[in-house]
């Protein structure tokens, strides 16, 4: 009879089965971050089992000698899977897609014209929609961007609404630079859009974890912080390099 135990790569079936259960928290996760900002027509369940095969898939080839933690790596995995997925489905309905081509036309114009990224407001007003109605675009813009959806996806818009800390310079004096203007970008925010970034990055709440006590729902939570993001990167860009005319 064979080891149950017997090694698959570098550990064995039975630290295999356990590191695949002990990060189904972690795929739910995802799963909630990548299906928020999405249409209803996509289905939670099977973003879910996608990620599943992912998830199992990178139990199967994670190799614990490199030094890298499997929830990093798992993570990687899992996120690919669905946005592989979501590629293939090319999930944005024809006019929502208009709309975010619309956004990218608006940012690109106004940033000529003043020489620096466009606030929101201006955003909004150059497209003539309220600010509600252009967090939907902008949503719809960062899931498109994240997931390379739309052909030749913009590149200084998706710098725009990028985690501003997915950019951070090696360099420590650099980097504690960007730290102190990140604060204070981030004080400087909105109220509500300074709540939601608090506790999504200081306080490590979930985007659901943070629409129960700020009493909106789970897709607006994501608006707001898309829109957060947007501000911090127009505010970070002279020292990220990002969105550069």
């Amino acid at each position: 009879m064979e080891d149950r135990c017997q090694s698959v790569g570098s550990i064995s079936e039975a630290e295999r089965e356990n590191l695949i259960l002990e990060h189904i928290p972690l795929l739910r996760h995802i799963v909630g971050r990548v299906s928020v900002d999405l249409p209803s027509s996509v289905d939670r369940d099977d973003l879910y089992g996608i990620g599943m095969v992912g998830l199992i898939s990178a139990a199967d080839s994670w190799d614990p000698t490199r030094g890298l933690k499997f929830s990093t790596y798992a993570y990687t995995r899992v996120r690919g899977a669905m946005l592989d997925e979501l590629r293939k489905s090319d999930f944005l309905p024809r006019g929502r897609r208009e709309k975010v081509r619309n956004l990218e036309r608006a940012v690109s114009e106004l940033e000529q014209a003043t020489g620096e990224p466009p606030s929101p407001e201006a955003i909004a007003k150059h497209l003539g929609v309220n600010l509600d109605e252009l967090d939907e675009v902008l949503a719809s813009s960062k899931s498109a961007l994240e997931a390379s959806l739309d052909e030749g996806p913009n590149i200084q818009l998706g710098q725009l609404l990028s985690d501003p800390k997915s950019s951070a310079p090696e360099d420590r004096l650099e980097h504690q630079e960007l730290v102190r203007a990140m604060a204070s970008a981030v004080a400087e925010l909105p109220e509500q859009e300074k709540s939601v970034i608090t506790l999504y990055y200081a306080e490590e709440l979930l985007l659901r974890e943070i629409s129960e006590l700020l009493n909106v729902t789970e897709s607006r939570v994501s608006q707001i912080h898309t829109r957060a993001l947007y501000r911090l990167n127009v505010a970070l860009s002279p020292l990220t390099g990002g969105a550069e005319v």
